[in-house]
């Protein structure tokens, strides 16, 4: 299914149809859009360029090419910048992660149709927050897989990682076979020791290292994966009453 550009827009404005596609749960529409708007704004202004220079005299192809290079490398540097300053877990929330995981293949993954570059930070900034809210299971498995890559390059984090869950089960059974809640005090003078054993095993052994390897990884590639993937159709939601 799809739509012109805007077919009720001698009675609706731009802003309001928008409005009113995005709680209808059509955000592809938009997407689309935004893409083909950028492609003809890209043909015309390329036109506009070649006729222009074609009618000159001193015609200077190094020159024409320069400044093609830097007209299309600042729009995407902008665009690029305008993620990066983009909170990409706003809309986030915990339902997203008992919703059904998307299949990693057909939705996921996706042909090589289902990427582009964005036309523009709008459309960047709608793709980020709505994919990682769309593959937000998908996107944890990621992070888990890569911290065990990281625990599998650095075998003192996972012996770290493994010491930790030791001692805190180790606390949990004293607690259950010696009734420490009768003695609150005790209890918080334990608690607060494993807790200063967890953090002396987590430094020593790099522990944090590998967390922050795998945030770093898991981070980008969720970023990069958001930016370009487009945003495919889904089951469609109710709109909102107004």
């Amino acid at each position: 299914m799809a739509f012109a550009a805007n077919p009720l827009s001698v009675s609706v404005p731009d802003a309001e149809f928008e409005s009113w596609l995005r709680d209808s749960g059509y955000l592809e529409l938009i997407d689309q859009h935004s893409s083909s708007s950028a492609a003809a704004t890209t043909v015309s202004a390329t036109s506009t360029s070649d006729t222009a220079a074609a009618a000159a005299t001193d015609f200077d192809p190094a020159s024409l090419t320069g400044g093609f290079f830097f007209d299309s490398l600042f729009p995407a540097v902008s665009v690029l910048l305008s993620v990066v300053s983009t909170n990409p877990f706003s809309k986030l929330t915990a339902a997203d992660f008992s919703a059904p995981t998307p299949s990693w293949t057909a939705a996921f993954i996706g042909d090589c149709g289902s990427y582009s570059f964005p036309s523009g930070s709008h459309q960047a900034r709608l793709r980020v927050t709505e994919n990682v809210k769309r593959y937000a299971r998908n996107y944890a498995t990621l992070f888990i897989l890569f911290f065990a890559c990281a625990l599998y390059q650095m075998p003192l984090a996972l012996v770290g990682l493994i010491s930790c869950l030791a001692v805190w089960d180790m606390f949990k059974f004293s607690n259950e076979r010696w009734g420490w809640d009768r003695y609150p005090v005790l209890r918080q003078v334990l608690v607060r020791t494993a807790q200063c054993a967890t953090a002396v095993i987590l430094i020593i052994l790099n522990v944090q290292k590998a967390l922050l390897c795998a945030v770093a990884v898991s981070y980008a590639v969720t970023i990069l994966h958001a930016t370009f993937r487009k945003l495919a159709p889904t089951s469609r939601q109710p709109p909102k009453k107004r």
